[in-house]
Formats: structure tokens, C-alpha cells, sequence
């Protein structure tokens, strides 16, 4: 039996700072695409959309991120597993900011089309220096019944090769990668989406904010680091069908037939890693690189946490 399933990748813009209507805006998008597309199960959106996330201007609201963080399981969640089981299709909401205690993270959920929540995801890597949120500490994967298993990251994880293989070790044979950026590195975001599918043998689906706020390029990749579809710079919807066989094939008989890496770190594991073992902080690499400071011209940020 073929293991395929149909995923949308929503390139999507917010309403800027108004997560109601963020919400009302998610929630018809959800029914069109059921309505519309109803071949497609996996509906992926990108970070921070149902947080309303803006940009970084004199416009942000001073706590903001604050005001609107939700707590897992809490009414943003009820609404979205109540529109799950309306129309029988897993989502994963992208990102929003999440309460837990006295802190805030930046959080991704995987709901089933039964409306119940399979998968929890804190971001652990916020992009520094302007993204203040908890850093999450665990890595999250989900199986969708007799289709394969798919692992959840944020956005900036994607820039550390660790967070993908953590991923791909546990067995995840798509990795789900929403993504806020706004930025002229949106290019290198896209060759770090191939380079870890690529690395890991498995696809990435990389779901950008599109429209003002958002540089869209959204992308989704397959297990050899080819791009299978990719937006522009608008709202759009990327189409795909995702064949978790062709994960297994890649990784049985090697990229392009030749690289198989997975059986040689099985087979053939180096003793040890030293980054590892000693620690990122005593790599040489480090002596020079001077404190993580916030950028020259961004102001009063230390107050508040963003996406990246």
C-alpha cells in the first residue's frame, strides 16, 4: 500500500496585531481549501499567523506578545481542533505564543482531523537578538496512521543542522517547518530547507508568511533536496503530494543511488563528536565571536519577543 498524503503548504499573510481576525480569516481559509481541495489532508501554516505577528517598527504593540498568549489546551486551541473535526483534515496551525507559567514560547501544535492535539512543539531556537521567547527543550514528532511519521520545527531551528537530525533520528520522515521571515535572508533559508533534506533523506515543508508582512517563498522540498514547489511573494496555496516511500527508497538505496548515510553512521559511527562531548562554548571557534548583541538601530526590544 502506497503511503501518500496530500499537504497544503498556506502561504498566508495575518491581520496585523488582530488575532480575532486572524482567526476568522485561518478558519475560512481551512473550509475553502477542505471544500475546494478536498484530496489534500495535511494543511500546514506558517509561524506565528494565528499570533496575528506583524514586523518590527515603531507601530509594535508593547507587550503584545504577552496580551495574546495562549495557554495549551485553551480556547485558540478548542477553536482549531472544533475546525479539525469540521472538516476531518490534520492541521498544524503554524506558531502562536504560548503561556505556560511565567513564561512565553513560541509554539506549534499538530491537531488530527478528530480534533485532538498529538503533537506539542516549542521552539528552541528563537532568533536572537530579536526574538525573546522560552526556549523550548524537546523534540516533537507525530504519526498520521498508515502514512509515516512527521516531525515539527520553527522557523530559525532550520539554521542549526542538529534540530532536523534530532528530527530525522527519531524517525520522522517529513519534517514541518513553519516559518515569519521578512528578511533578505529568505534565500539562504530556502538553501538550509534543501541542505537538511538533503542531510536527513526526508522532505521539508516549509510554509512562509506571505503579503506585507512576509518575503513568501515558501517551499516544499522532497528527500534528495529538489524543490517540488515553491510561492512567490503573495497569499498563495502550494499543492503537493508527499509519497513517504520515496523516504525509505532514498534512504535504502542512497541519494541519487549513491550517498547512504543513515546506514553509515549505523554501520560505520566516528567515536565521538567533540561538540558534543565537550560543549559548543569550549569550540576555538568561539574565542573570537564577542557577545550576542541586540543589532545597532532596534530599540526597546528587550521587552518583547518576535518570530523569525
Amino acid at each position: 500500500m502506497s503511503r501518500q498524503i496530500g499537504v497544503v503548504a498556506a502561504q498566508v499573510a495575518t491581520v496585523p496585531f488582530k488575532p480575532d481576525a486572524t482567526l476568522a480569516k485561518f478558519e475560512h481559509e481551512v473550509k475553502t481549501l477542505a471544500g475546494a481541495m478536498p484530496q489534500f489532508d495535511l494543511y500546514v501554516f506558517p509561524e506565528l499567523y494565528l499570533s496575528a505577528h506583524g514586523t518590527w517598527n515603531s507601530e509594535y504593540p508593547a507587550g503584545y506578545e504577552r496580551k495574546v498568549a495562549q495557554t495549551i489546551p485553551g480556547p485558540l486551541t478548542d477553536e482549531v481542533s472544533k475546525l479539525a473535526r469540521s472538516v476531518g483534515k490534520w492541521i498544524v496551525p503554524g506558531s502562536f505564543y504560548e503561556r505556560d507559567g511565567s513564561d512565553i514560547y513560541n509554539t506549534s501544535v499538530a491537531i488530527d482531523p478528530s480534533g485532538q492535539i498529538v503533537a506539542r512543539y516549542r521552539k528552541i531556537f528563537p532568533w536572537k537578538p530579536l526574538e525573546h521567547t522560552t526556549p523550548g527543550e524537546d523534540f516533537a514528532t507525530f504519526d498520521i496512521p498508515n502514512v509515516g511519521r512527521f516531525g515539527l520545527m520553527i522557523c530559525y531551528d532550520g539554521w542549526f543542522p542538529e534540530v532536523a537530525r534530532a528530527l530525522a533520528w527519531m524517525g520522522a520522515e517529513a519534517i514541518l517547518q513553519p516559518t515569519a521571515t521578512s528578511t533578505s535572508d529568505r534565500e539562504q533559508e530556502i538553501v538550509m530547507a534543501r541542505a537538511n533534506a538533503i542531510a536527513n533523506q526526508c522532505y521539508v515543508v516549509n510554509p512562509n508568511l506571505g503579503g506585507m508582512f512576509g518575503t513568501g517563498s515558501s517551499v516544499v522540498v522532497d528527500p534528495e533536496g529538489q524543490v517540488m514547489t515553491s510561492g512567490g511573494s503573495g497569499e498563495e496555496f502550494l499543492t503537493q503530494t508527499l509519497d513517504m516511500d520515496r523516504v525509505a527508497s532514498v534512504r535504502q538505496i542512497g541519494t541519487k543511488g549513491l550517498s547512504r548515510m543513515w546506514k553509515q553512521l549505523r554501520d560505520h559511527p566516528v567515536p565521538h563528536f567533540p561538540q558534543y562531548e565537550h560543549g559548543f562554548a569550549a569550540g576555538p571557534i568561539m574565542a573570537d565571536l564577542g557577545p550576542l548583541q541586540v543589532r545597532s538601530g532596534i530599540t526597546a526590544l528587550p521587552e518583547r519577543v518576535g518570530g523569525k
